[in-house]
């Protein structure tokens, strides 16, 4: 019996290693971090066909679209119940056309659209999971239309996260639709190590509120400002790269932090080349917003085809370092500061001689390169770097803010 008992063991075991063996994702469908918009930071659970319409006529006439946000998301409580063979619906009263109508108007406008579902019995808000319905689920979404699936870790006690990803990602393959699958679980079993070839994305993190630099504790869980998501993701820039990327979750920017704070959130996500999903009323932007999201100069140093995840290279005097090699040979440089008052630095270029050993093999070579100094905020050039061991300028930090330029190779 006991032998026996190995034997079937090691069956089930040799079976799981061919399963995770033969785990895949649609390719090429995120060379470079995904873009575009998600329901839940600004409406969380109210959401409706005329909202997300709405989204997608403002994402075309505000020049998002064109700006390389593609992706619109339906996050959570968009469920209906499961049909009498177990295939997911929509709520009639939020979605009266159905999705699949929905998809077409999105796709008529020239974007993509994505969904929301869960790897547990239920998802966060409470609706019908995809557990033991992953294939039923996949083949919903590629008759529906659907481009995009970020999937949750709610109510998941019991469940194994490498099998239930692994399940959902070889689904959506099977259903024979590309869909891009945004991998949820806050980070907790450490996707990056395992998930390169079933995800195209995972979160890092716990969920990001709209807040610069502090926690906000739940019973059971909590939520990350900017800052936090930062310093949880700046770590694990090794496991990053074209089609699998570091996932910091959702940007905040328009929702009530500061122009400054704002700024810096967008910047930072940018030189960690993370996804850039926008969370706010795209119907309803100030100036400021529309300038910050719109910037793009900053969302090509995101969108970089080399795809190295920025280095948080050093601190000083209460700022963060930060440099991003890019495809061209050029760089992109940012000085974070994080604190509550402006910091003027004296910059030395020579200071900043590295050579990027863990990802790219990548070197500033400032003494024996002269780059061009592009502002991307400004917009304006500000001279060159010099091969010669001095102070080249002081640079002013506002508090909660970036400066960040791109170093053109001369």
């Amino acid at each position: 019996m006991k032998k026996l008992t190995k034997m079937v063991l090691l069956c089930v075991m040799l079976a799981m290693t061919a399963t995770q063996a033969m785990a895949q994702k649609w390719e090429h469908l995120a060379d470079t971090p995904q873009m575009g918009w998600n329901s839940w930071n600004k409406f969380q659970g109210n959401i409706s066909e005329e909202i997300i319409k709405g989204i997608a006529d403002a994402m075309v006439e505000e020049g998002l679209l064109e700006a390389g946000y593609t992706y619109l998301n339906i996050d959570d409580c968009w469920h209906g119940q499961r049909d009498a063979d177990g295939f997911i619906q929509a709520d009639a009263k939020k979605f009266p056309s159905g999705i699949k109508a929905l998809a077409d108007y999105v796709h008529g406008k020239g974007l993509k659209l994505g969904i929301y579902s869960d790897a547990g019995t239920q998802t966060c808000g409470g609706y019908p999971g995809s557990l033991g319905h992953e294939y039923q689920d996949a083949i919903q979404y590629a008759r529906w239309g659907i481009d995009y699936l970020k999937y949750d870790w709610c109510n998941t006690a019991n469940v194994n996260p490498i099998g239930a990803y692994t399940l959902i990602s070889e689904a959506l393959c099977d259903a024979g639709r590309p869909i891009l699958l945004s991998m949820c679980e806050w980070g907790n079993s450490h996707p990056w190590k395992w998930a390169r070839d079933i995800g195209h994305s995972w979160r890092t993190t716990p969920d990001i509120w709209c807040d610069f630099d502090s926690l906000r504790l739940f019973p059971g869980y909590s939520q990350f400002g900017v800052m936090q998501c930062i310093q949880f993701n700046d770590t694990l820039r090794q496991y990053a790269g074209p089609g699998h990327w570091n996932d910091p979750d959702m940007l905040e920017v328009g929702n009530g932090m500061t122009e400054n704070e704002d700024r810096a959130h967008f910047t930072m996500w940018c030189m960690m080349a993370s996804p850039l999903i926008l969370g706010n009323d795209l119907r309803n932007m100030s100036d400021a917003t529309r300038r910050i999201i719109l910037n793009k100069e900053m969302i090509a140093i995101d969108q970089d085809p080399l795809g190295v995840q920025g280095l948080h290279y050093c601190d000083l005097d209460g700022l963060s370092f930060w440099f991003k090699p890019l495809s061209n040979g050029d760089w992109a440089f940012t000085i974070l500061n994080p604190t509550r008052s402006d910091v003027k630095v004296e910059l030395n270029w020579q200071d900043f001689n590295l050579t990027d050993t863990e990802v790219s093999g990548k070197s500033t070579s400032f003494d024996n390169i002269i780059y061009k100094v592009y502002n991307l905020w400004t917009h304006k050039m500000e001279g060159k770097t010099s091969k010669k061991n001095k102070v080249e300028r002081d640079v002013t930090v506002k508090s909660r803010d970036v400066v960040s330029f791109r170093l053109i190779k001369s």
